[in-house]
C-alpha cells in the first residue's frame, strides 16, 4: 500500500484522531489554539505529543508564523487529506491541502476564523451549553445562478449552538470575519448577497413559479429549518474604525430596501472579536444592526 491509502495508526488514538479532524475541517489551526480547542484543561506540552506522530506519519504539516519558530500553524499533507476524507467529521466536505506559501497567506483570515470559533466554545463550556469543536464549519457557500448578481454566497463560516438554560433552544449562524482589509462598502455589501440568497427561490426552465411556490422553494429551505442569523465579527483596525464599519452595516440594513426586508425576518449583529474574548460571545457586546443599538448577547439579538 502506499502511504496515501494507508490507515495509519496514530489516528486511533482518539485525541489524535480529534485533532486531525479539527485541522481538516479548519483547513489550518495552530498549536495553541487545537490545545484550547482540544484539552484546555491539560498542560500545554500535551498538544505536542498528539501533533508529532500526526507530523512523523504525514499527514499533517506546518508553517512558521512571524519570525519566532514558536507561533506554527498546521495543515493537512495530501495523505492527511486522504486519511481523513471519508470521515464523518467531513460532512461530505472535501478536505484542502495546502503547500507551504499557500498556508502562509490564508493564515491570517483563517486563524482569526478559529479565535472567534475559541471564543464561542470557551463560553459554552462555562454555560454548559452544547457546542463542540466541530461545530464551527468554514466556508460554507451556497449557488445563487439566476440572481443577475455573483453566483453564489460563500460565509466565512456556519456554527451550530444548542443553549441549555433558561431553555433549550438550538441557534444557527452566518459568520462573516472582517479584518479590516476590505472597504467598509464591499463589507457591507455582503448584506445584500445575504438578502438575495435569503429571498431565492430557483427558477424552473420553461414555466414561470407563483408566489405561492416561491414559499415552499426558496433554496435556503433545503439546507436549514431556519434561516441563520447573521453575525459580523471585527478585528484588524483600532475600536473608532470598527465601530464605524459597524455602524456602514447599519446604514446598509436601513437604507437597501432588500436588507431591511431580511432584517424583519433574521437576527442581525457586529462584534469586535476583542471583546468576545475579553467578555464573551453571550454578553452585551453585539451591536444589532437595526433598531436601537445598545448592544446585547448574540442570543439576545
Amino acid at each position: 500500500m502506499t502511504r496515501a491509502t494507508t490507515i495509519h495508526p496514530p489516528t486511533s488514538d482518539t485525541r489524535a484522531h480529534q485533532a486531525l479532524a479539527l485541522i481538516a475541517q479548519h483547513r489550518m489551526v495552530t498549536t495553541t489554539q487545537l490545545h484550547q480547542i482540544l484539552a484546555p484543561e491539560t498542560p500545554a506540552r500535551k498538544i505536542y505529543k498528539v501533533l508529532a506522530p500526526l507530523r512523523a506519519e504525514g499527514l499533517i504539516a506546518h508553517t512558521v508564523l512571524g519570525s519566532s519558530n514558536h507561533l506554527q500553524a498546521h495543515f493537512l499533507t495530501p495523505a492527511g487529506a486522504q486519511t481523513v476524507r471519508d470521515w464523518p467529521e467531513m460532512r461530505g466536505r472535501a478536505p484542502a491541502v495546502l503547500a507551504d506559501a499557500a498556508a502562509s497567506l490564508r493564515a491570517a483570515h483563517t486563524l482569526t476564523g478559529v479565535r472567534a470559533h475559541i471564543a464561542f466554545l470557551t463560553d459554552a463550556r462555562n454555560r454548559g451549553d452544547e457546542y463542540g469543536p466541530l461545530d464551527w464549519v468554514p466556508e460554507i457557500a451556497h449557488r445563487l445562478p439566476d440572481t443577475g448578481g455573483e453566483d453564489q454566497i460563500i460565509a466565512d463560516a456556519v456554527f451550530h449552538y444548542t443553549t441549555a438554560s433558561p431553555r433549550r433552544r438550538q441557534y444557527r449562524a452566518f459568520v462573516e470575519v472582517d479584518r479590516a482589509t476590505m472597504s467598509s462598502e464591499r463589507l457591507a455589501r455582503k448584506l445584500i448577497s445575504y438578502a438575495r440568497f435569503h429571498d431565492y427561490t430557483p427558477q424552473p426552465a420553461g414555466r414561470r413559479t407563483t408566489v405561492a411556490d416561491q414559499s415552499a422553494l426558496l433554496t435556503w429551505q433545503r439546507f436549514y429549518p431556519r434561516f441563520p442569523r447573521i453575525l459580523f465579527i471585527l478585528t484588524g483596525a483600532p475600536r473608532v474604525t470598527l465601530a464605524r464599519r459597524i455602524e456602514d452595516l447599519r446604514h446598509m440594513t436601513a437604507d437597501h430596501g432588500l436588507v431591511t426586508r431580511l432584517a424583519a425576518h433574521v437576527p442581525l449583529g457586529a462584534a469586535i472579536l476583542e471583546d468576545l474574548e475579553t467578555h464573551s460571545p453571550t454578553g452585551p457586546v453585539w451591536t444589532p444592526l437595526t433598531g436601537a443599538a445598545e448592544p446585547r448577547g448574540w442570543t439576545q439579538l
